[in-house]
């Protein structure tokens, strides 16, 4: 019915699951267990509060008061369940949900999939980026559009905790979450909201048909499908015992661990949305969407200068931590559906120039005003993707063969199906009443009929596509080899020996065989050769060598395999395994070794291709004391 991962087949240099990369064993205490596997959710939660949040429960709480709280708890729910599916995935099969889809459907599909899951992330940016601006706005008069040029800058901070640590980060993280959850908390007092209104809230009622656009904004803005990528992907962090005891063990406390972190979300949410209902519904300002007017009026209305400070200052630590969620799962994504890693500064620049150009452009001709619509249009765009992310998560996570008898049961796939099936019905109502507005407003109805009402058909057939495919889908024995780890290495005539140790950077692709070659000719039977390569994957370069993850195990295995094959050839052969960059991890091992040469292939990219993969031979040459010989295959 489905493809099965081999665990030593599919593997390519993209970012693979970060798993085990956390020391979880020999925990005295229960506590001390579950704190180990705290983490990983306060990330994705952060996600949950962006600024595009903000936008939307202003908008619902101004215009319909508490109505609009259940769609809170009720996405709230929504998104326990599938990050909870997501974590499963993860943990189980230590795959993520990008490298799921690509191993699972066909190229042309994944292709889609990816654009789509790339637009998710750039409505996303968007909203961080608006929110920063905002918040650096109010907080500080910089004029709004420099504000969205200033958000560039938080490239730097993310690269920068990148490297202090995974542990730095959370700590980072959790600072800002902390930061906003006190925000509102004083905003709550502030506010003095009616109780009872609000438990009245929490029943089901849908005030209006534009009350149903606010809905499904909110619930854009909380199940986010970047998410779900990112969040398979990171609960493999954490190191712990791979038996059935260990895995069902790891799956309850990343369940404690999404239910905490993501109630903590739908706090900061319903706060916002009763803010607005206390301050704005009340007062008959039904129109505020706009976050500098609710941070204009809170003031006079609540009474107090703290009120809109610490509104802004809450705004601008939700933009800034959820950057960091929007960048890492645009790393997945990337690297999980087409296996390609660039410089994690050039997917971030691009990332954000994606979303900092249509802000530039749209404030540039419409001014200022239009920055919440903007806003809740970013969110409605992710719940429009939904389902495109939610669908093969619950096929993946319900399969037995896949998921090692750890497949969710019954209850919870139906569960899982009702929500997809509420999500994808009531963006499908979104989408046929936006068109059928298009439709009354036009001239020329004809050129919706041949543009934009063909692609929501096609949309919708790629929908029906992935929710049966796999029901009809054969398992696929042979399954394709994603990198070029080819062991058909072809030697040449042994020369003399002239070098007694030597070292030869090895990155499992087609480079390989002219350094083997060159190596073996430099060093003939008689010299020690020692193989190093470097896991450069963004787990690795977080974790360095406490990494325990996927393509570290494949690494590992490759490198025995040339180790042995050159063994039987005769050779006296090491291997050493580094992490992080390979232009600093290479010059240490040089370093602290000794050896008399290192051999390097090379692939002979420049200029352009050198910004976007990186380039280690420039680097890495002025940083070591002994020759290197540089070999282009």
């Amino acid at each position: 019915m489905y493809i099965w991962w081999n665990y030593f087949r599919t593997m390519s240099k993209s970012l693979e699951e970060v798993n085990q990369s956390v020391q979880t064993q020999n925990k005295t205490t229960v506590f001390r267990k579950i704190v180990a596997f705290f983490g990983p959710a306060y990330l994705i939660s952060v996600g949950y509060m962006d600024p595009g949040n903000w936008a939307t429960d202003l908008a619902g709480g101004s215009q319909f008061g508490y109505a609009l709280l259940w769609v809170l708890l009720m996405s709230n729910i929504m998104a326990l369940l599938l990050q909870s599916l997501s974590a499963r995935l993860g943990i189980v099969t230590q795959r993520d949900l990008a490298q799921a889809s690509r191993e699972t459907y066909s190229k042309f599909i994944n292709y889609i999939l990816y654009f789509l899951a790339e637009i998710a992330i750039a409505a996303c940016d968007l909203a961080e980026v608006l929110g920063m601006a905002i918040g650096l706005n109010l907080l500080f008069g910089i004029p709004l559009l420099e504000g969205v040029l200033i958000t560039v800058l938080d490239t730097f901070l993310l690269l920068f905790l990148i490297n202090k640590g995974i542990r730095k980060m959370e700590a980072f993280i959790i600072a800002l979450v902390a930061i906003i959850g006190f925000s509102f908390v004083f905003e709550m007092i502030f506010a003095q909201p009616e109780v009872g209104s609000i438990l009245k809230g929490l029943i089901p009622s849908l005030p209006s048909e534009e009350a149903l656009y606010i809905a499904i904004g909110i619930i854009g803005a909380t199940v986010m499908p970047h998410n779900l990528y990112l969040h398979s992907s990171l609960v493999q962090t954490r190191k712990f015992d791979r038996s059935k005891a260990g895995i069902k063990q790891a799956l309850k406390y990343n369940f404690i661990d999404s239910t905490i972190a993501l109630n903590l979300a739908f706090f900061v949410n319903a706060a916002i949305l009763i803010l607005a209902a206390a301050t704005f519904y009340k007062n008959g300002l039904f129109e505020v969407a706009e976050i500098q007017d609710a941070h204009r009026l809170l003031e006079p209305m609540l009474g107090t200068q703290w009120a809109p400070i610490l509104f802004a200052i809450a705004l601008i630590a939700a933009g800034q931590s959820s950057t960091i969620t929007g960048t890492l799962a645009g790393q997945i994504i990337m690297e999980g559906y087409l296996n390609l890693r660039i410089q994690p500064w050039v997917r971030r620049i691009i990332t954000r120039l994606i979303a900092i150009l249509p802000a530039v452009i749209v404030i540039s001709l419409f001014g200022e005003s239009v920055t919440g619509k903007m806003l809740i249009f970013s969110q409605v765009i992710l719940s429009l993707q939904l389902g495109f992310a939610i669908i093969p998560l619950i096929h993946f996570v319900s399969d037995k063969s896949k998921m090692k008898d750890f497949q969710i049961s019954k209850i919870t796939q139906i569960a899982s199906w009702l929500v997809a099936t509420i999500i994808v019905s009531l963006n499908a109502k979104l989408v046929f009443n936006e068109i059928q507005g298009w439709m009354e407003i036009s001239e020329n109805p004809i050129v919706l009929w041949l543009t934009v009402v063909p692609l929501a058909v096609g949309f919708l057939i790629l929908l029906l596509y992935i929710v049966f495919q796999p029901f009809f889908t054969k398992t696929k024995n042979n399954i394709e080899n994603h990198s070029p780890h080819n062991l058909k290495v072809q030697f040449s005539k042994i020369e003399n020996y002239t070098r007694k140790n030597i070292a030869i950077a090895v990155d499992f692709s087609s480079a390989d065989e002219a350094a083997l070659n060159n190596a073996l000719q430099l060093g003939g039977a008689e010299a020690k050769y020692t193989l190093i390569h470097v896991v450069e994957t963004v787990g690795a370069m977080i974790y360095g060598e406490n990494i325990d993850d996927h393509e570290t195990l494949i690494d590992e295995k490759l490198l025995k395999e040339y180790q042995e094959m050159l063994t039987n050839k005769g050779f006296k052969v090491t291997t050493k395994l580094g992490f992080g960059k390979p232009n600093s991890v290479i010059p240490t091992i040089i370093n602290e070794g000794d050896f008399d040469v290192l051999v390097m292939g090379t692939h002979g990219h420049t200029g352009f291709k050198d910004l976007l993969f990186g380039t280690t031979v420039d680097k890495l040459r002025h940083k070591i004391g002994i020759p290197l010989l540089i070999v282009k295959y």
